[in-house]
């Protein structure tokens, strides 16, 4: 044999298909689970999953796929990855991009292409996902030579879990996933590409000193917090300041719900104490916040006006967009609150800790009030839940009254284990983002808190439930109607119902037992505990349908346009 020709073997040997490269670059990046549906676009990629140690999760659906990998990463602080075929594979995961997107949630999203010949000519299931997309992701590839895979996956990763985390997208021709190649180098080459981590020293300082001079303080915290890992930094400034907190719907988990400085969510939904004192306060601290308008109301220019306020967050496009900022602070939460913490004077307030309290004891009464019930109350559904479920669960919820019912009752103890849709509010979320959480965590009890509406957006990952082996456990608040579209037709269309009726749900525990999961009815108080320590302590999926009133509303409630103050139902 000729030296030529045993060069030519060689290299032939080295070289590796598009979709090889691919996998192992996902490996390189850590990554262990893929959600996705294979296609026509993407069987190179199957196929080479046959030989990958990366596990995959097979949805029945694209969108199912996408709001898993969100949860996934949710709970794992990774960044996580769905795989999608082109046309409506791609287009099917829009929502889930957008859900991420919206809650800063680091994501890589895969999607197969048409062979590049055939780009731009309408051929079958083509669809530029990237163009689709743009406003929706932090960056987007369309890969044209399949050497350059491992430089775009590691750009893609350090792209989605740095600075403002968020979901970015890979598009893969099939024949770019065919090519075998020589892999090039994966070197970063990202010089436009910028954040800053560290905060500014002197406006640290400056926030420091006003925070010791001021009479009336709150801290309000946001996603930042989760995403950042400052939860621990902030309970130490919360506690040396001995400083109130109110957190937004995001921001969860941040203390936890026990915590004595703790006054819950602000905002629409949010406790009573903790409208009034945001409204009062002389200096809000917003850490990792976007002032988005269920907490505005989209008045930011009325948002607590009597109040200077100090803004902390790693996107520099947020700071000064929706209220004025007297100090604003660039940098990741967790960096800026550990500087912050090293010039911490705590401030002399304990004349507005006795406001506070007095506020509590108003919030305090109302919730005693459906302890006192006999009725089944989604209220106590929670509360109850609360108590039976281990401590560091994870609650992953869908969209509408109950997911506002869980924010208020129930306990959430850690960063991590409080798994919801917030700025995009996409209801079919809760049964595809409680099998991410599972996955996830394997040994945490799951819990999904859903409604009847939302339950039906995603009903068919039951079968995903069943055939991955995942113990979740659904709560499904049943009343029979879209509850919080009937809710604002209630209080601001004067009872003109319209397309709110479900009267045709179907018996939801023979869907269940349809897909060979346990499924139990609760009808009253009495049996909620006895279903709860049956469900938990059986080792499988358990759906249990609980029966509620139509007529359950969500209180308090800050109407749309209106002032924190300016609840109704306190």
């Amino acid at each position: 044999m000729g030296k030529g020709k045993a060069k030519e073997q060689e290299q032939a040997l080295v070289k590796v298909s598009g979709a090889e490269l691919l996998l192992n670059s996902l490996v390189k990046e850590g990554v262990k689970v893929i959600f996705g549906y294979p296609g026509g676009t993407v069987l190179s990629i199957y196929d080479a999953l046959l030989h990958s140690p990366i596990r995959h999760i097979l949805p029945r659906h694209e969108q199912a796929a996408v709001h898993a990998a969100d949860a996934y990463a949710r709970v794992s602080g990774e960044v996580g990855v769905c795989l999608g075929t082109s046309g409506p594979g791609a287009t099917n995961l829009v929502t889930g991009i957008a859900t991420a997107y919206m809650d800063s949630i680091p994501m890589v999203i895969l999607t197969g292409q048409v062979q590049t010949t055939l780009l731009g000519t309408d051929s079958f299931q083509e669809v530029d996902i990237s163009g689709i997309t743009i406003p929706i992701t932090k960056h987007s590839y369309i890969v044209k030579d399949a050497s350059q895979i491992p430089r775009i996956v590691k750009e893609a990763f350090y792209i989605a879990r740095t600075g403002r985390p968020g979901p970015v997208l890979i598009d893969l021709p099939k024949d770019i996933q065919a090519a075998f190649v020589e892999p090039t180098s994966d070197d970063l080459k990202l010089k436009s590409y910028k954040f800053f981590s560290k905060g500014n020293a002197g406006q640290i300082e400056e926030a420091a000193r006003v925070l010791a001079e001021c009479e009336r303080p709150i801290l309000y915290a946001g996603g930042g917090v989760i995403s950042s890992g400052a939860g621990e930094i902030l309970r130490k400034i919360v506690e040396k300041g001995n400083l109130p907190v109110v957190t937004t719907l995001m921001g969860m988990g941040s203390l936890p719900t026990t915590h004595p400085n703790l006054l819950g969510m602000v905002g629409m939904h949010g406790t009573v104490s903790a409208n009034y004192a945001v409204n009062d306060c002389d200096l809000l601290i917003a850490v990792g916040v976007r002032f988005d308008d269920r907490v505005t109301s989209g008045l930011g220019h009325k948002f607590a006006t009597k109040a200077k306020i100090i803004h902390i967050d790693i996107d520099p496009a947020e700071i000064g967009k929706v209220v004025k900022t007297h100090i604003p602070i660039v940098g990741d939460a967790r960096n800026v609150l550990e500087d912050l913490s090293k010039h911490l004077v705590p401030p002399q307030i304990d004349t507005w800790w006795k406001q506070i309290r007095e506020w509590q004891k108003e919030q305090v009464s109302r919730q005693e009030s459906y302890e006192n019930t006999h009725q089944l109350t989604p209220q106590d559904v929670i509360r109850i839940l609360g108590e039976k479920a281990d401590p560091q669960a994870i609650v992953t919820t869908d969209v509408g009254q109950h997911q506002m019912w869980a924010a208020q009752y129930y306990p959430v103890s850690q960063p991590r284990r409080f798994i919801t849709s917030g700025g995009l509010g996409a209801m079919g979320f809760g049964l595809p983002a409680a099998i991410g959480a599972q996955v996830a965590d394997p040994d945490a009890q799951v819990f999904l808190i859903t409604g009847d509406g939302s339950f039906q957006m995603c009903i068919q990952e039951l079968a995903t439930t069943v055939q991955c082996k995942l113990p979740i456990k659904i709560i499904l608040l049943n009343n029979g109607v879209l509850g919080m579209v009937r809710q604002l037709q209630k209080l601001f269309y004067d009872e003109r119902y319209s397309q709110i009726q479900l009267r045709d749900n179907p018996d939801f525990i023979k869907v269940a037992e349809a897909y060979h999961i346990l499924g139990i009815r609760v009808t009253c108080l009495d049996e909620v505990e006895s279903a709860f320590d049956k469900a938990i302590a059986y080792d499988g999926p358990v759906l249990i349908d609980f029966t509620i009133s139509e007529d359950e509303l969500v209180f308090p409630m800050v109407p749309s346009g209106n002032e924190l103050t300016d609840m109704i139902g306190r």
